[in-house]
């Protein structure tokens, strides 16, 4: 297992290159900014990008996840429900992607938006069972993500419960690798550490260890972050519909 994390102050953000060094394959996850350090770390660890994937379709920034699949010649990844005016290798809640010895599972976590992936990452020289999920913008060290996009806030934020529901159901050793931390929108009480577990954010996360659906969708629409400024045409760019 190869595994490089690559944190942005502008705008801030979390993002990964990933992958097997034996097979020399490699996944890289929600790129932000200049695609040179990808092909960079990929060319230094003797890897080949086969897929880059966003987790969803962003809004607090402009993605470099179809510019980087271009220049690498990978595969750009989306859940399959998302709405993106472009062709990508749609992939569905349950799907692995193979990276030689590494595996990357997806499960649909939608709530901070309706397409919103989570990554199970997986080294089979080392284990069976999962070593660390992506989280995205679902759950984050400290918060789990605003809800965005949806029909209401409400809908959102039970879709988000569920997706919570779910994550919890990992084992407690987990790591948790997210799209975020301390600075970004997309959270209200974000950590500067960028990575945990799902035992200690379990314990620790405020929103994260509501049991109840109800109290989850008050506190989650009590006091929701505003969006980005440029929310809107980010999102419509990323989805390759610029306005």
């Amino acid at each position: 297992m190869i595994l490089r994390q690559f944190l942005h102050s502008q705008p801030v953000g979390a993002s990964y290159l990933f992958g097997c060094g034996g097979k020399a394959a490699a996944a890289v996850v929600d790129p932000i900014g200049d695609i040179a350090p990808y092909l960079e770390a990929a060319q230094a660890t003797g890897m080949r990008i086969l897929y880059v994937i966003d987790t969803h379709i962003h809004a607090d920034h402009i993605s470099a996840g179809r510019a980087l699949a271009a220049a690498s010649g990978a595969d750009y990844v989306l859940f399959e429900g998302a709405q993106a005016a472009f062709p990508f290798r749609a992939v569905k809640d349950g799907d692995v992607l193979e990276l030689g010895n590494v595996t990357a599972t997806v499960m649909h976590t939608p709530g901070h938006t309706p397409e919103h992936i989570t990554l199970l990452v997986t080294d089979r020289t080392r284990a069976p069972e999962p070593w660390f999920a992506l989280t995205g913008h679902t759950l984050m060290v400290g918060d789990v993500g605003r809800t965005e996009l949806a029909s209401s806030a409400e809908d959102g934020a039970r879709a988000l419960f569920a997706s919570v529901g779910r994550l919890k159901q990992l084992p407690d050793h987990i790591e948790v690798l997210p799209g975020a931390f301390s600075g970004s929108v997309c959270g209200r009480s974000l950590s500067g550490k960028p990575t945990s577990t799902i035992g200690f954010e379990k314990r620790f996360n405020k929103a994260f260890r509501i049991d109840d659906e109800a109290a989850f969708v008050q506190a989650m629409t009590a006091d929701i972050p505003p969006p980005p400024p440029d929310a809107a045409s980010n999102r419509a760019s990323n989805a390759g519909a610029a306005r």
